[in-house]
This record gives structure tokens, sequence and C-alpha cells, in this order.
């Protein structure tokens, strides 16, 4: 009776992992991340950096997923001072797909909260050396596209939120993923 229970089970999760309607998704990829007008460093953050996020998508119109984005860190130096600061953040989204009459191709928005945290340290000869650390919770949206071939795909997308003390964050990446 064992054996019979675990052929079924092992014979249903093969043909679940061969359905082009996979329910969960692993992603990573590259990010260009733009944080402007940084009033710790009076200055602007652009950078190259990477995410990661996972998903599940219980139904082809809809999707629920978390990202991990490296927003980047940039060293300022003057006479006057020496700052250090990086940025990072958590988000959670409820994401929607158009319908689309392509079956490999996906167009999406998401909406939800970023969690980010800032941190650095800023010295200067006539004061001594102090941290920075800020974080907070925002509302976050997103927009972009997918293409994907069986367990396998890419993706392109923009990512916005605000960070308190800069004019925001704008991250615009390109991935691969994996759906099983």
């Amino acid at each position: 009776m064992q054996r019979l229970l675990v052929a079924t089970l092992l014979a249903l999760v093969a043909g679940a992992a061969q359905a082009d309607d996979q329910l969960f998704y692993l992603g990573a990829g590259v990010s260009n991340n733009k944080i402007s007008e940084i009033t710790a460093i009076n200055s602007d953050l652009n950078s190259t950096s990477w995410k990661a996020y996972a998903g599940v998508r219980p139904i082809n119109e809809f999707a629920v997923e978390g990202d991990y984005l490296d927003l980047g860190s940039q060293t300022v130096n003057t006479t006057q001072y020496h700052t250090d600061v990086n940025y990072k953040a958590f988000a959670g989204y409820a994401v929607g797909f158009l319908p689309v009459p392509l079956p490999y191709l996906d167009v999406f928005g998401k909406a939800g909260l970023a969690r980010w945290s800032s941190g650095g340290s800023s010295n200067s000869p006539s004061a001594s050396l102090f941290s920075l650390s800020e974080n907070g919770t925002q509302f976050a949206w997103g927009v972009g596209a997918q293409a994907h071939i069986g367990m396998f795909g890419g993706r392109l997308e923009y990512e916005s939120f605000r960070i308190p003390n800069t004019n925001g964050a704008g991250v615009l990446s390109l991935s691969g993923f994996l759906r099983f």
C-alpha cells in the first residue's frame, strides 16, 4: 500500500512539473537603481546591483511575490567630510497579470509595501564620527513584462517606492526565473 501511495505521489509531482502553469517561481537578476537627492550625502546614488524574488501564482491572473533588493552603496569624499551610505529593501506585492493573447508573454502590474533600510557613517575633521541608520515601510508599485517557455523565463520590470530624505527609489531590473 505504501509503495502505491509513493508511486502515485511521484506521478502527480512529475505531472505538475511538466504542466505549463506552475504554481511557484524563483528569480534573480541585475538591477539599475537610482535614489536621487539623498540629504545625508547631498548627492544621488546610481548603482548597478542585484535583486532576488519568489512568488506563488495560484491563478493565471494573480500572484503574490516577495523581493529582496540590494539598492547599492556610495562613498562621498570631500575636503570637509567622508560619508558612506548603503540601501536595501524587502518588498511584498500583489501582482496582477493582463490577459495577453500570447501564451508565452505576461504583462503585469504590482502594488504592495517595501521595507527599506539605510546605513552608513560620516566624519569630518571638525566633528567626530557618527553613524547613519534609518528604516521604514512605504507603498511600493511596479510594472513589467515577462516571457517564458516551459519552466524558464525572463523579466524586465520597473519598481518604485518612497524613501524619506530622498526623492525616492527607482529600480529597473532584468532577471531570469524558474517556475515549478
